[in-house]
């Protein structure tokens, strides 16, 4: 399947504004995870356990679904297809890495958000903040984004076979 013009653009704004809101989310995830592990005020802890829970369930999650969704649908209906190209298969095997591991770690950060929100000062303490995870998926969404603007050489076997089928095809058709 490949898309028109117009459908293409679309396509790649929605998945771009997906992509970039994704680390976006990401970034104010942890800039709450670090005002949770430094903040001396008990109210800072509890709310930054809050703010975490609805950013990772309301912007975080959806944006990631959207923008595996969005890559998908981008690279099946464009000349670099999902399998054709290292890069777009690195993208699409990280992408659903960082969503499942995502979609796995929400859970806990419902449970200590819970636990913040009950919890008296004193308990608060040793409850800290979620630096590892979103600075790990910062990490891995900036490697996406850079391949996916930088797009670098190298088909994969599959590739290849389809580049050599078309190839084939072509002169019969001229």
């Amino acid at each position: 399947m490949v898309m028109t013009a117009r459908l293409r653009k679309f396509m790649l704004t929605a998945h771009v504004t997906f992509s970039v809101g994704w680390i976006g989310g990401v970034v104010a995830y942890l800039t709450l995870g670090i005002a949770a592990v430094i903040g001396q005020d008990v109210q800072i802890v509890r709310a930054a356990w809050i703010g975490m829970e609805l950013i990772g369930w309301f912007a975080i999650v959806p944006l990631a679904l959207a923008s595996l969704l969005s890559g998908l649908v981008m690279s099946l209906g464009t000349k670099w297809g999902l399998f054709q190209y290292y890069w777009t298969l690195i993208s699409l095997v990280l992408t659903v890495l960082a969503t499942v591991v995502l979609l796995v770690h929400m859970p806990d950060v419902s449970s200590l958000a819970d636990i913040a929100q009950k919890a008296e000062g004193a308990r608060l303490d040793g409850l800290g903040g979620d630096l590892f995870h979103p600075g790990v998926g910062l990490v891995v969404l900036l490697v996406i984004q850079v391949l996916n603007v930088y797009k670098p050489r190298g088909m994969t076997p599959y590739g290849w076979r389809k580049q050599q089928e078309r190839r084939a095809v072509s002169p019969a058709e001229t």
